[in-house]
Parts: C-alpha cells; sequence; structure tokens
C-alpha cells in the first residue's frame, strides 16, 4: 500500500472502531443492568438493543443515494454527530423510553455503507480486499474490547456512565474524520439521473442481490449465536460473565491470523471465489461443531474459533466483491444497500435465535443456522468470478484541484478506463482498468507519469 493508502485504511479503521465500541459494550450488560430502568419490560428492552439495529437498516440506503451526490466526509461526521447525541439522550434518561429514542437515534447515523464507500475511493483495486479486512479486523477488535470495557464500564460508573462513554466514543471519531481522514477528489463514469435509477441498478444487479443475501445471512447467524453463547460459557464452560472477554479475544485474533492467508491467495492468485465458497463452508462446519459439541469450555472454544475464521474471512471478502461489482458511481448506493441487508440480518437474527432456544433447544439452534448457511453456499456457488480490473498509478505534475478536475475528465474519457480517483494530497491518480481495452499510451500528451 502507499502511505495515502495505509493513511486512509487507519484512519478509517479507527473511526470503525471507536464507533463499534460504542454499540458493542452494551450488548454483554444492558439485558442485566436494563432492568433497573423505569417501564423496563423483557420486551422493551429487547427493542432497546434491537432498535438501533433497525435504525440503522432503513436510512442505510438513503444515505448510500448521498454518498454518491455529496461529500461523504460531511455525511460521515453527521452520523457520528447524531450517534453522540442519541449516547447522550440515552445517558440522561432513567425510563426505558427515553433509552429506546437514544438508541434510535444512534442507529439512525447509518455511515457503515458510507464509510465503505470511501475506503473503496481511497483504495486502489488490487489493494482493497486488505484495506477491506483491516476494517473487519477493527471491528473484530473491537467487539473483543467491548466485551471487556462494557462490564467493566457499568460496574463502576452504571449504566448512565456506559452511555456518556458511547458520547466521547462518538466525539473522538468526529475529530479523527475532520483532521485525519483523506479526502479523495473522485471522478467516476457517470452519475444516474435519478435516485430512484441508481436505486433500481444495485437492486436489480444480480450479483449484487447474492452478496445481500449473504451478509443478511452472515449476519442473522453472528447475532443469533450471542443469543446463547454467553448462557453456554456460563453455564457448560462455568466462565464467570466478567471473563467472557478473555475468550472472545484469543479467539477473535486466532482467527485474524487464520484468515491472512486465504485473503492474499483470494487477490494475488485471483481466487476470490473458491476462497469465498470455503469460507462459507467453514462457517458451516462451525456452526455444526456447536450443534453437536457445545458442553465443555474447550468444545466451545473450538466451535467458536473454526466459526470466527469463516465469519472474518468472509467479513472481509464481501464488502470488497460489492466494491468490485457495483455499477460505476454507485459505489455508495451499493454499499448502503448492502449494509442495511447487515443490519436487518443482525435484528432477523436476534428475533430467530430466542425463538429457536426457546421452542426448540440449542442443537436445533445451531443446526437450522448451519442450514441457512448452506443454502446460502447454494445460491454463492452459481456466482461466476469477478471481473479482473487493475489499478494504474500515475504521478501528477501539479496538485491544483481545478487542474486536476478537468484532468480527471480526460483520463475518464481513455479507452479501458473503468474509474478515476485523484488524491491531491499525494499528487497521485489510480485508473481502474481493463488491461485488455486500456493501452498505456494513451496517456501521451497528459500531465502524468505512471509509477512503476
Amino acid at each position: 500500500m502507499t502511505s495515502g493508502e495505509r493513511r486512509a485504511v487507519v484512519t478509517l479503521a479507527s473511526l470503525f472502531s471507536l464507533r463499534m465500541i460504542g454499540l458493542f459494550m452494551i450488548m454483554p450488560v444492558f439485558a442485566l443492568y436494563g432492568r433497573e430502568l423505569t417501564g423496563a419490560t423483557p420486551l422493551l428492552i429487547g427493542l432497546a438493543i434491537g432498535v438501533y439495529g433497525l435504525a440503522q437498516a432503513f436510512l442505510q440506503i438513503p444515505l448510500g443515494l448521498l454518498a454518491d451526490r455529496m461529500d461523504r466526509k460531511k455525511l460521515i461526521l453527521a452520523g457520528l454527530v447524531l450517534f453522540a447525541v442519541g449516547g447522550a439522550v440515552a445517558a440522561m434518561s432513567d425510563h426505558i423510553y427515553g433509552v429506546i429514542v437514544g438508541r434510535a437515534i444512534q442507529g439512525a447515523g447509518a455511515i457503515s455503507g458510507v464509510v465503505m464507500a470511501l475506503l473503496a475511493d481511497l483504495t486502489r483495486e488490487e489493494q482493497r480486499t486488505k484495506a477491506m479486512a483491516s476494517i473487519g479486523a477493527s471491528i473484530g477488535l473491537s467487539f473483543g474490547l467491548a466485551f471487556v470495557l462494557g462490564p467493566w464500564l457499568t460496574g463502576m460508573f452504571g449504566l448512565h456512565g456506559l452511555f456518556w462513554s458511547t458520547v466521547l466514543l462518538g466525539i473522538a471519531g468526529m475529530a479523527v474524520c475532520q483532521w485525519l481522514v483523506p479526502r479523495p477528489l473522485h471522478h467516476v463514469a457517470h452519475t444516474p439521473a435519478s435516485y430512484g435509477q441508481q436505486l433500481r441498478e444495485s437492486l436489480r444487479h444480480a450479483e449484487l442481490l447474492r452478496l445481500n443475501a449473504g451478509i443478511f445471512t452472515l449476519h442473522a447467524v453472528m447475532t443469533a449465536c450471542f443469543t446463547i453463547l454467553p448462557l453456554l460459557l456460563l453455564n457448560n464452560g462455568g466462565l464467570e460473565a466478567s471473563r467472557h472477554g478473555w475468550v472472545y479475544l484469543p479467539v477473535l485474533f486466532g482467527s485474524f491470523f487464520a484468515i491472512v492467508p486465504a485473503i492474499i491467495m483470494a487477490e494475488r492468485k485471483r481466487r476470490m471465489r473458491g476462497v469465498f465458497l470455503t469460507a462459507i463452508g467453514i462457517l458451516a462446519v462451525g456452526l455444526s461443531l456447536l450443534a453437536g459439541f457445545h458442553d465443555s469450555l474447550w468444545a466451545l472454544v473450538g466451535g467458536m474459533l473454526v466459526f470466527f475464521i469463516g465469519f472474518n474471512l468472509l467479513e472481509a471478502l464481501l464488502p470488497s466483491l460489492v466494491s468490485k461489482l457495483c455499477p460505476a458511481g454507485g459505489k455508495g448506493t451499493a454499499m448502503g444497500i448492502y449494509s442495511s441487508s447487515q443490519f436487518f440480518g443482525a435484528f432477523v437474527g436476534g428475533v430467530l435465535g430466542g425463538f429457536l432456544q426457546t421452542q426448540y433447544g440449542i442443537a436445533v439452534l445451531f443446526a437450522v443456522l448451519a442450514a441457512m448457511v448452506l443454502l446460502w453456499w447454494g445460491l454463492a456457488v452459481r456466482m461466476p468470478p469477478p471481473p479482473f480490473l487493475t489499478s494504474v498509478m500515475l504521478r501528477l505534475e501539479t496538485a491544483s484541484e481545478p487542474v486536476l478536475s478537468g484532468l480527471a475528465a480526460q483520463l475518464q474519457g481513455i479507452a479501458g478506463v473503468k474509474e478515476v480517483v485523484v488524491l491531491p494530497v499525494d499528487t497521485v491518480a489510480y485508473l481502474r482498468v481493463d488491461p485488455e481495452e486500456f493501452l498505456p499510451e494513451s496517456l501521451s500528451g497528459l500531465p502524468v507519469t505512471i509509477s512503476s
């Protein structure tokens, strides 16, 4: 990666982590401490947890549409403001309805798709899976840290203090976005005439529909698992709730190390489809292990490790595939639909997990989840290999934005050029090109040189 790409990945991953820690810290404690709120019932406690994801799901697509027409950094900042405001509303409330409203406001800051689209703008095609994997790793790390920090902070400062900590994390995210995240000068092949047309393009795209069904299934399965895994660690594994984070952390770190060779193979060896299908299979194996062997701590840890190897590999591959396949000029919209599918999956998974374990038991819960993943594999196996495009890095002779804007339009008109991203801060431009159509000599006469 170039220095600009590394900066983009590190800052956006940090931004994601700050926000996700604020989200995940609630999960291991709210069902217990939320009972102290006025008017609390099990149903309303569940709604307070789930309304965040539901609000996210409904607003990802509108924000994705806006992201293809507006400054993405400004949209991210607006989302972080809502996240902080919602945290403050929840922190100041003693009633369950106030917390529900606060969580809904936090969810309205639905910036996941916008962040993914900005990351895709700031990285080259062949670096994208690694970049997305870094985001996935930051989410996984946030998950582990949150499950350690959540009980500790709530024990020290109470539920109100926990929500105030989400406000501080939101403010920290704003600072990272405003002063550290790069701003690309972006020029794409076309912008559809209407929001409806752009939305239809993404919704009618058969391969994107497969990927959206995949992320729905992935997060439905993950959320359903966590309706029962904490109880299994407590009752079958003999592990106190305060120590659960020390299981999640090594499992997540182990899975991150395990997926690195697969990511390298997917990108450098151009075996994306094969690695993708294998990852779905690994996920199904992990769920099958948990269905059959969940009576001891080590059995649970083994099943969770296999599960998270598949989960984290898919978390890296899915957004990369979306960015490769989405219509030109529609990255934000495609990522918005993708993120909506993700959050709807989480919402459905929570309901499904609670229903299955109550009505049919633990083994049936994991078996049904494994069957869902196998159905996904059957859908994904029909997916053709993604198109191979490559990136060309150009050195620019000027950093003037008016000049670069005109240059971007000229570059876009060259045969084989599918997308142009100009980064004034690095005085470089990246072309996303079809190697069978693009000829390097077509750049002659322009104030650029191909970087070796």
